[in-house]
């Protein structure tokens, strides 16, 4: 075996050697772009959003106190990032309710929408008592459906400020009393040169994917540029989506995602799936190859 033979078939399956990725994940950036570099991949950085607190911790304090004091049967988790919102506003503002917000935590029934909350909870030392069948509102209110929910209090954790409509509506109409909490929301990241630094490198197929990991991404790449600026540089790469809900974000703009894990909806699922989904750049005669992966946006 040549020495060239050797070291490509010491290399895993899962390099994304010579391959270049833009994510746009926030809060966990760093986790991320680590990830992808160890399969080999540039990583390119734009972090579309950021997540901030609730500019008035009022509502989310007076939700708190409520919470605290038995005020609900079940609780909902959209997102993991919610329920560590929660608990750090707590501690910063009213840290003598620490106690009563975790024994209540535990006392309440606990459903969460993915995995992420499910891991916020574990932080915490508990688990969801109650799964979604699939991460999106849809598979929510399937899990819920068969439920007698009449006369329940129910807190909503909201996934930023986005009310969830179809789910509050849900759930009142089943007889529950809804109390929804909004504990942080989405601001700008990236200022807008650096979107049209991306779009222009997308348009130019200098990168072979970008993965969005929250619809608030989405939204923002789109309404920072026209929707046939931002079409046209996704049909020129490979776009990753971390779960449904991101999938259908990017249908409802008449995009794709061609890469989307089939299960675990989280950043490690991720990137295993891009590395499945485009492996090692390929060279040929000195210049680059895409080798003979699928041409992006097909």
């Amino acid at each position: 075996m040549s020495a060239a033979s050797a070291a490509g078939s010491a290399r895993p399956p899962s390099s994304l050697l010579g391959r270049t990725i833009a994510i746009a994940e926030t809060r966990e950036l760093d986790l991320f772009a680590a990830l992808l570099a160890r399969s080999g991949a540039q990583v390119l950085r734009y972090p579309l959003v950021r997540m901030i607190d609730a500019p008035d911790p009022a509502p989310v304090l007076d939700w708190l106190a409520r919470f605290c004091d038995g005020g609900c049967d079940d609780l909902v988790l959209l997102t993991g990032e919610g329920l560590r919102r929660l608990h750090t506003c707590l501690r910063r503002h009213v840290p003598a309710l620490e106690p009563r917000f975790l024994a209540a935590l535990s006392a309440v029934r606990k459903i969460t929408r993915g995995p992420k909350p499910a891991r916020a909870l574990h932080e915490l030392g508990l688990a969801p008592d109650l799964v979604a069948l699939r991460p999106t509102t849809d598979g929510l209110i399937e899990t819920l459906q068969p439920l007698p929910l009449a006369g329940r209090r129910i807190g909503v954790q909201l996934y930023g400020e986005d009310p969830d409509r179809p789910l509050q509506q849900f759930l009142t109409s089943a007889g529950a009393h809804v109390l929804p909490v909004a504990p942080y929301r989405y601001a700008d990241g990236a200022d807008m040169p650096a979107v049209g630094e991306l779009l222009a490198k997308m348009g130019e197929g200098r990168v072979d994917a970008i993965a969005f990991t929250s619809s608030a991404q989405v939204e923002r790449l789109f309404r920072t540029a026209g929707a046939a600026e931002v079409l046209a540089a996704l049909a020129r790469t490979h776009v990753a989506a971390v779960g449904p809900v991101v999938a259908a974000a990017l249908a409802s703009r008449g995009a794709s995602a061609q890469v989307l894990p089939q299960k675990g909806w989280s950043l490690k699922p991720l990137a295993r799936a891009l590395a499945e989904a485009l492996g090692p750049a390929t060279r040929t005669c000195g210049a680059e190859s895409r080798g003979t992966d699928r041409a992006p946006g097909d």
